[in-house]
């Protein structure tokens, strides 16, 4: 009989008003778990799997080219706080019931790893452990990611044993009295079928944008083994994965120190494979020789990040990238092969400083480049300055709160978000 420990993972159901699987994949608690194969006994469930048979195959469900889809959702009503935004609230991922028929089938587990990502999507943790402390009461619960670290005190009122905040998992292993094995890949095997991996080569950022929490939750800038993250991908694609996206914050920084070489290792394996950039790429490093091996070793969607036009603006929130970069960094992309029609620039809406941000001009100049634009609704996430700006306007120690879709509407007005929106899909169709 195995002593080893019966370990549950879970990626939890979103609450939001929308959702859309954008290569979201739990790969903070996949990265721990890994660390811990063969050490323990493990059972997945993914909330947000598409490729669940349950839906796998539905048209509605099916994949773009590059694996991004819908997710199965249920409309339920608005929380309080939210009552006054005027647009549908969900449930995004497979029924509850699912759930828990899978508790009542299996036996009991020692622990539970749930992953958690946005902060004002906790009410589909607290879900979760309200219905694991139902089927196994016994269960230790433990919550890491990014609203345990985030909203710690928060979290620490849902229901769980213990909340790990930020990438020291010392307290985790202590806990489950389990000695990890850092070198070992996230636990993609878990999955019965996986289609879309996930990758990092760094963590953490060495800018300090003013709206953003990475240096918050992943600390200073620090690269990966490149040995590690190449074998990594190698195991995600012989599971089957044809699309990977890079979770990385600062992807593009020190490139011939990082992405580069992994590159290189990339196109002499003859890896084939789509690689995705979701988290905005800094414009200002894409040079004609990086946008050369980006495009032969596999990448096919590059998101770079524009807040803005105003280089007034630009300078008072981290002097990220200016607009001349951007037209340039498309041009060497261009130059390179990439599809102008799978590039796209990222620019905020809903900043507590859209005076100064000239929105509507930044769209029209990324349209000008003849590349997609996206409106990034503003979170104002506390412990950020332009989050704690945000103080006066909001309950921001009300995680639901922090909704990218409620604050764009409570900063600028139901009408004028819709105004631009309308906008942004007028010139991505022209």
């Amino acid at each position: 009989m195995s002593m080893k420990p019966r370990i549950l993972l879970v990626n939890p159901p979103i609450y939001d008003f929308a959702a859309y699987d954008f290569w979201l994949k739990p790969y903070g608690m996949l990265s721990a778990a890994g660390k811990l194969r063969g050490k323990a006994d493990f059972a997945l469930f993914d909330y947000i799997d598409r490729q669940h048979p349950s839906i796998a195959g539905k048209k509605q469900y099916k994949s773009d080219r590059w694996g991004r889809g819908t997710f199965y959702f249920e409309k339920i009503p608005n929380p309080d706080c939210l009552v006054d935004i005027p647009r549908y609230y969900r449930r995004f991922g497979l029924p509850r019931a699912m759930f828990e028929e899978f508790l009542r089938d299996e036996k009991p587990f020692d622990f539970a790893l749930i992953q958690t990502t946005m902060t004002y999507w906790y009410l589909g943790v607290q879900e979760v452990i309200e219905d694991i402390r139902k089927f196994h009461p016994n269960t230790k619960i433990i919550l890491g990611g990014n609203y345990a670290t985030l909203c710690r005190s928060h979290a620490e009122t849902i229901g769980a044993d213990l909340v790990i905040s930020g990438i020291n998992l010392e307290p985790l292993w202590k806990y489950m009295n389990i000695t990890p094995d850092p070198k070992q890949p996230a636990l993609w095997e878990s999955y019965k079928i996986l289609k879309t991996g996930v990758l990092k080569l760094t963590d953490g950022c060495p800018f300090n944008c003013t709206y953003c929490s990475v240096q918050k939750v992943y600390g200073k800038f620090k690269p990966r083994h490149i040995e590690h993250s190449f074998a990594e991908l190698e195991f995600m694609c012989n599971l089957g994965a044809k699309n990977i996206a890079f979770y990385d914050d600062a992807l593009l920084y020190k490139p011939e120190e990082i992405l580069v070489p992994f590159l290189e290792k990339v196109i002499t394996k003859k890896i084939k494979v789509n690689l995705h950039t979701p988290n905005a790429l800094n414009a200002r490093f894409i040079t004609s020789e990086l946008a050369n091996i980006m495009v032969r070793g596999g990448f096919k969607t590059f998101y770079l990040g524009f807040e803005s036009s105003s280089a007034k603006w630009q300078k008072q929130t981290g002097s990220k990238v200016f607009s001349q970069e951007l037209a340039q960094a498309v041009e060497h992309l261009k130059n390179a092969g990439a599809n102008l029609k799978d590039i796209t620039a990222y620019q905020i809406i809903g900043h507590p400083n859209s005076d100064m941000q000239e929105l509507e001009e930044s769209m029209h100049f990324v349209h000008s480049l003849g590349i997609r634009g996206m409106l990034a609704d503003f979170s104002p996430i506390p412990g950020t300055p332009d989050g704690e700006a945000c103080r006066n306007m909001i309950n921001l120690d009300e995680p639901l709160m922090h909704s990218k879709t409620a604050f764009p509407i409570i900063m600028l007005g139901f009408d004028e978000t819709n105004r631009l929106k309308d906008l942004q899909r007028h010139l991505n169709r022209n």
